[in-house]
């Protein structure tokens, strides 16, 4: 079973998670906001980040039958729901222009999908490397 994911979609998967994090991040640190509002935005980013992480790690360790707890699964959804509320709070709250919350937004997003897919790309690649990948002696003797 090959699970080795593209090297187009590895590419991708980084691309996103860097463009979204580096845009959200130039922006923060451009922002005239208080410091406290920026480190309340970073916040949320960083724990959105560690949240879609662990749900993608839950969802396919259940799907692969390894054990998951029913607390560790529920925590892990329901934070990163709360994370995804805390910015939607935070921008509709803001006194930022349309145009900027938007930017927030869709940088974020872009961010936790690329983050969900560097994950299971890293998941991939480590299942791969240990079950699919050819025998050195095997493809030697050939």
């Amino acid at each position: 079973m090959n699970l080795k994911p593209s090297n187009a979609f590895i590419a991708a998967s980084w691309i996103s998670l860097m463009t979204g994090m580096t845009g959200y991040f130039i922006g923060l640190w451009r922002s005239e906001m208080w410091l406290s509002e920026k480190g309340y935005y970073f916040t949320v980013i960083m724990f959105s980040l560690f949240s879609v992480v662990s749900v993608q790690k839950a969802v396919r360790d259940r799907l692969e039958n390894v054990p998951v707890t029913d607390v560790y699964y529920g925590i892990s959804w329901f934070c990163t729901i709360l994370s995804i509320v805390l910015l939607v709070i935070g921008l509709w709250n803001a006194e930022l222009l349309p145009s900027e919350k938007g930017f927030y937004a869709f940088s974020f997003l872009l961010a936790i999908f690329g983050a969900v897919a560097v994950q299971k790309n890293t998941r991939d690649l480590l299942i791969f490397d240990k079950f699919d990948k050819p025998n050195e002696h095997e493809t030697n003797e050939l």
